[in-house]
């Protein structure tokens, strides 16, 4: 019966891999293997922001399974958004390295109404670091570090916070949102979703993240063999909530680490529209 049980199993995830398979093929943007779209509804967001839209790409590991053939199709699936706003997520570079500077000239072509805003990732380290942060000065991005900027529509407005490096909770457990109003809306930009967890973030009312890949290799979005986050699947890809009901919009990437492989993960950037509750 197990082994009846294993194979039925591997029957399933065939077929749906081959159905992925033929709807990607058919994809306008090929390389981007979707665009995730949410609403995200909240009594803390003021009437203006009604209908905003917040593009987030994260992940891109450039150049891995994500490359240079494939930004074309990422600007043009970016434009298709018509966001309001930019966001990315950190690990721009990719292991066996990638023209940073290629990567954000490109995505500086995204023109939205407030600009493109960034955190870094765990890849970005020494060298990487350095790169990223001399392209996104040339490039206009705008880097939050532990540090909060404000949105504004007319006496309105809304925060985007960036979280520096959420693994080292040591100097950086302790969230900027802390110094924020109950009442004001709130966004945290950070790489791992963890963080969301694992500090005090309390008046952040959504949470956009990456790191894990989705697991690269999942099934049925609930379990991959990938150790991406020390909570296991918990945080896999998703609307996911933390201990205290905030919700964390976790993106599959762009890229690819460890391998460069992808099985029930599609590559995906997310579309994020904001309404008033």
């Amino acid at each position: 019966m197990q082994k009846l049980d294993i194979h039925l199993l591997i029957l399933i995830a065939s077929s749906i891999f081959l159905s992925s398979c033929a709807t990607a093929s058919l994809s306008r943007n090929k390389g981007i293997g979707r665009i995730k779209e949410y609403h995200i509804a909240s009594k803390d967001l003021p009437p203006e922001f009604n209908g905003f839209r917040i593009a987030f790409a994260t992940d891109f590991h450039y150049e891995s399974r994500f490359s240079r053939k494939h930004l074309p199709s990422l600007i043009n699936a970016l434009k298709s958004l018509n966001a309001d706003i930019l966001l990315l997520g950190g690990d721009y570079r990719g292991r066996n390295g990638g023209d940073v500077n290629e990567l954000f000239a490109a995505l500086s072509s995204i023109k939205t109404r407030y600009g493109t805003y960034a955190v870094m990732g765990n890849h970005e380290r020494e060298e990487n670091d350095t790169l990223a942060r001399k392209a996104m000065n040339e490039t206009g991005v705008k880097l939050l570090e532990h540090s909060t900027d404000t949105i504004h529509k007319g006496k309105s407005f809304i925060l985007i916070t960036g979280i520096r490096n959420p693994f080292d909770l040591k100097n950086n457990g302790i969230s900027p949102t802390l110094s924020a109003a109950p009442k004001d809306f709130v966004i945290m930009l950070t790489h791992t979703p963890d963080y969301a967890e694992d500090t005090d973030i309390s008046n952040t009312d959504l949470v956009l993240a990456g790191h894990t890949h989705g697991g690269q290799i999942s099934f049925f979005n609930r379990w991959t063999p990938a150790k991406f986050s020390k909570y296991g699947n918990r945080f896999l890809t998703g609307k996911k909530y933390n201990s205290a009901g905030i919700p964390i919009i976790i993106s599959n990437g762009l890229g690819t680490s460890r391998r460069d492989i992808r099985l029930f993960t599609p590559s995906e950037i997310v579309l994020i529209v904001l309404e008033i509750l």
